[in-house]
């Protein structure tokens, strides 16, 4: 299965978003699409699955136009808009899904067990919680088995917990699949994601591996058990001695440095993301 963009223009109206915007898919994996709001995220992914008309290019799914029903049927899109009808429960929610997405029964029982809300399904939407809400939507994900997802902030408002175990599922699913994922959490980004795809003003920045994008700045935070000591003259934040490197590289000789000089190391761990480069 690939996923090629070709010179892609579009947008709302007379406002265009996305300028000449071109990539091309062909591994399994999570594809992180990042950058600042109003980069194009959404109007990329609005995009990729029909909803938004092309201005100019185009987007091909295994050489076929994104806009005919033989690609939409490899893809699924998740918007970050719930989009979930009023006046039902959890169970008839997704019901309707199962129907739009041609499942069946058997996936409405395997989704209410896979995402832990058959105990809500009696309950109205309209009385869950937003994280509840969150979770009957992405469910209409794993509903019907697609070869391209595009997933809208599929996270957002969850806590930590539940997100953590919906970021599992995913990862589960990318391992023969395609999947785009947008997210304002730079750590959850890098968590989860193989490619990092970054918009700035509706144009492609980047499109790299994961393990590529470095930051212009490598510091390490460092947690001790026994106090100062040594590190009485490190700058500090928090709880944590700061430490520019200038790569993860020199991360084991520091570690033995901090050892002979009878350091006890609590913890340490990088305290800037690289991908926030990406947002300036």
């Amino acid at each position: 299965m690939t996923l090629c963009c070709r010179a892609v223009d579009s947008g709302y109206r007379e406002t265009a978003v996305l300028h000449e915007v071109s990539f091309e898919i062909r591994e399994p994996a999570v594809y992180v699409v990042l950058g600042p709001n109003g980069a194009g995220k959404t109007t990329l992914f609005r995009t990729i699955a029909g909803v938004l008309p092309l201005t100019s290019g185009e987007v091909l799914i295994d050489g076929v136009p994104s806009d005919r029903q033989a690609s939409r049927d490899h893809l699924h899109y998740l918007s970050h808009m719930e989009g979930m009808p009023d006046g039902l429960t959890v169970r008839e929610c997704l019901e309707y899904y199962a129907r739009v997405e041609r499942a069946g029964a058997a996936d409405v029982e395997r989704v209410l067990d896979l995402l832990g809300i058959r105990e809500l399904s009696t309950s109205f939407t309209s009385k869950l919680s937003a994280g509840q809400r969150k979770r009957v939507s992405i469910g209409r994900v794993f509903l019907k088995e697609r070869e391209i997802y595009l997933l809208d902030e599929p996270t957002a408002n969850l806590d930590p917990k539940v997100a953590r175990e919906i970021r599992s599922l995913i990862l589960d699913l990318a391992k023969d699949k395609i999947i785009l994922y947008s997210s304002h959490n730079l750590f959850e980004a890098r968590e989860i994601g193989r490619y990092v795809i970054a918009l700035k003003g509706g144009r492609l920045a980047l499109f790299e591996r994961m393990e590529n994008v470095r930051s212009s700045r490598f510091v390490v935070g460092v947690r001790t058990l026994n106090g100062s000591g040594p590190l009485a003259d490190w700058p500090r934040t928090g709880d944590y001695f700061l430490k520019e490197l200038a790569g993860p590289e020199q991360v084991p000789a520091l570690l033995r440095e901090l050892e002979a000089k009878g350091v006890q190391v609590r913890e340490l761990r990088e305290m800037e993301n690289p991908l926030e480069d990406l947002f300036l």
